[in-house]
């Protein structure tokens, strides 16, 4: 493999991570302005993009599953393409309906990202953590544009500008991905260019059951918290900033919470070295843990001291990613790492869905999301009690696990 395929599919996987998070999270600004276009409520207008998170997570499986058996970037081109269509479908949409259909292809799409993406950069990767670091920055940074692109596009021109824009751009990008295949710039690599450590097959089967528990926990978070911000910064920051009556237009509130995952964005670089240097176990363990004050903090806060909170919980929810990432593709041959990371993502997309699903439920019932911040801590202190069960790293993994200088 030469230095210009390994630097093709580091510069297109993080593309296509930071589109994945970009379009899933686009709506959750655009039913701002549709509550007050449509007449709908936030709730009504919020389940239609249940189903889309659900098979962002379900068809992972199914995704990674084709990225073994068929082609990683073949796959991928599959997904550039589709979230392109599914856009214009959301964009052209007349009633919920349409936007409910273009939604859950859109989710559909997306979902091949993590299982086939990741495995295939930690596969072409000399280190593979500041790799998925790296990776991880455009993933938080597509969650970050995607507030504010669509805040953007939907006051200064239409909430279908907020994806019929996007979609041109991805289905760009994937003939320009195609091309660069067919042309021989991007080669599939047959193995890791850097060899995981082997391990034995219990401390396989307990790494991936304790991490079936805490990807759920983390997932459920992040899935919350990223539809949820929006809402909770318009209600809570409206007042404050604006008197009462007044209103936060929505490029105003995708500017909030748009700087609160450009912060994650680089939480993720120093996770990358911090599961690059040290114990990947303690690394995982306290990023949860951390969790925990931090969300407490930001129940009490109504105020813009929130969107310093709202940064410090989103870094710290992904801060441990990288770790987690590396932990997964060393306890997993590499002829299943694609399945293994379909299922992970089933896990920590598809069944933390039902924190997408909390949302609207907990606005209707308490007619705010407070206790949502509970919930939240909850899942991370879970998760951190459970990642103490991880295998220990060995001497040999430690040596095996130094950065390349």
């Amino acid at each position: 493999m030469t230095r210009l395929s390994t630097n093709l599919t580091l510069a297109y996987s993080c593309l296509a991570h930071a589109y994945t998070h970009m379009f899933v999270l686009l709506y959750a600004t655009v039913v701002l302005v549709l509550e007050r276009e449509w007449g709908l409520t936030f709730s009504e207008l919020q389940w239609l993009s249940v189903p889309g998170f659900v098979m962002f997570g379900v068809a992972a499986l199914p995704a990674g599953w084709l990225g073994d058996k068929w082609s990683s970037p073949g796959m991928m081109v599959v997904m550039f393409f589709g979230l392109g269509i599914a856009s214009f479908i959301v964009g052209m949409a007349e009633g919920t309906t349409g936007i409910l259909i273009g939604l859950t292809l859109m989710g559909t799409f997306a979902a091949i990202y993590h299982p086939v993406g990741i495995p295939w950069l930690m596969k072409n990767a000399e280190n593979p953590s500041r790799a998925l670091g790296l990776n991880g920055v455009f993933g938080s940074g597509g969650t970050a544009i995607a507030a504010i692109t669509a805040g953007a596009l939907s006051d200064y021109w239409t909430w279908r500008a907020a994806f019929m824009v996007p979609g041109a751009l991805s289905f760009a990008t994937g003939l320009a991905f195609l091309w660069a295949m067919r042309a021989g710039y991007i080669v599939e690599a047959e193995t890791d260019r850097k060899p995981q450590p082997q391990s034995s097959t219990g401390d396989m089967k307990r790494a991936f059951l304790v991490l079936a528990f805490t990807v759920v926990c983390t997932g459920m978070i992040f899935q919350s918290t990223s539809v949820s911000l929006p809402k909770i910064m318009d209600e809570r920051l409206t007042s404050w900033l604006t008197g009462d009556g007044g209103e936060i237009s929505a490029i105003g509130i995708g500017g909030f919470v748009s700087i609160a995952y450009a912060c994650a964005a680089f939480a993720q670089i120093i996770g990358g070295e911090l599961a690059e240097r040290y114990n990947l176990k303690w690394v995982y363990l306290l990023s949860q843990l951390s969790q925990v004050p931090i969300l407490l903090f930001a129940w009490a806060s109504h105020s813009p001291m929130l969107i310093v909170l709202a940064a410090l919980m989103v870094s710290l929810n992904v801060v441990g990613q990288p770790a987690e990432n590396t932990l997964l593709g060393r306890y997993t041959p590499l002829a299943w790492r694609a399945r293994v990371f379909g299922a992970k993502f089933v896990l920590t997309l598809g069944i933390s869905s039902l924190g997408v699903m909390m949302v609207p439920v907990l606005h209707k019932w308490a007619g705010n999301l407070d206790y949502l911040f509970f919930i939240m801590a909850g899942f991370a202190g879970v998760a951190g009690v459970i990642a103490m069960l991880l295998p220990a790293q060995t001497e040999r993994q430690a040596i095996a696990a130094e950065p390349a200088e």
